[in-house]
């Protein structure tokens, strides 16, 4: 991923600035795959963009990208502007396109969250010893709690997945807490606000899913914007003071941001250093 992006970051040189010239008339906001499918998902987050557009007095062209890989390279090669995007991405998008983070969505009003490992309740696995020999599935490689920082905590408890599980899978977060609840899967990673929101919306029953372990608190999504973008002082104030009004907004549109998002607060780099450093430990991030 890294040697992917560095190249994409050369080619970038170019092409952000040419999506620098492109934002006079148009900001590609890129958004990941938080909901079940791209339709949905651009459904979801089309009010945040009309939002923004009148605040910002520019179009802005909402764009799904199905992994957080993927939004880090768009950034990386000038096809996104700006992005509401998981911190391990944001973070490989900053060590190799040197975007920088300029908000983080807060959720129930706090702007941390926490990965979780689950099972079902019938599997009669309680802890992560209990884990040797069953099947497990992480998030894709680009994702924060479905993939760093489990494999994080391994590494520190000196578990090599590909031996110390049966079978290792990586696939989406809603699949993930979907096969365990129907006991397809005995474990996986994922972060506490997605299980909440699957068991809100009945995706999933509460009863069928068990948390076996919980993370140190982690920063929530970055908003961030690409290198040549971050450049312009005066965009970024006026994005940071859009971003900071979704609070108040979302009083005349509940619809601004999904259920219990409740508005952004300013944050930059160095509040994604847990992250980075999670990334530079398991060798996931090489320093620049």
């Amino acid at each position: 991923m890294a040697k992917w992006l560095a190249k994409c970051a050369v080619v970038g040189v170019f092409l952000g600035l040419m999506s620098a010239a492109q934002a006079g008339d148009v900001i590609q906001f890129g958004v990941g795959l938080y909901q079940p499918d791209k339709d949905k998902n651009d459904a979801t987050y089309t009010p945040l963009a009309r939002y923004l557009e009148a605040k910002l007095g520019k179009p802005v062209k909402l764009r799904t990208v199905d992994s957080w890989e993927g939004l880090a390279k768009s950034l990386a090669n000038g096809e996104t502007d700006i992005a509401l995007m998981g911190p391990w991405g944001y973070v490989l998008a900053n060590n190799e396109a040197r975007a920088q983070a300029v908000a983080t969505i807060e959720y129930d009003g706090k702007p941390e969250y926490f990965a979780i490992m689950v099972t079902n309740p019938a599997s009669g696995i309680n802890s992560i010893a209990d884990l040797k020999g069953k099947s497990f599935a992480f998030g894709d490689k680009g994702s924060t709690s479905g993939y760093l920082i489990p494999f994080h905590h391994f590494q520190n408890l000196g578990i090599n997945p590909d031996t110390y599980f049966s079978k290792v899978l990586y696939t989406k977060h809603q699949a993930i807490e979907t096969q365990v609840a129907q006991g397809v899967l005995d474990a996986g990673a994922d972060y506490n606000r997605n299980r909440d929101a699957m068991i809100a919306e009945g995706l999933i029953k509460a009863s069928d899913s068990k948390i076996i372990w919980t993370s140190a608190p982690l920063p929530n999504d970055a908003l961030a914007v690409s290198e040549t973008l971050f450049k312009d002082k005066a965009f970024v104030a006026k994005l940071q003071e859009a971003l900071l009004g979704v609070g108040a907004e979302l009083k005349k549109q509940p619809n601004l941001l999904p259920p219990r998002y409740t508005g952004f607060v300013k944050k930059d780099n160095s509040f994604y250093k847990p992250i980075r450093d999670a990334g530079l430990a398991t060798g996931r991030l090489q320093p620049k």
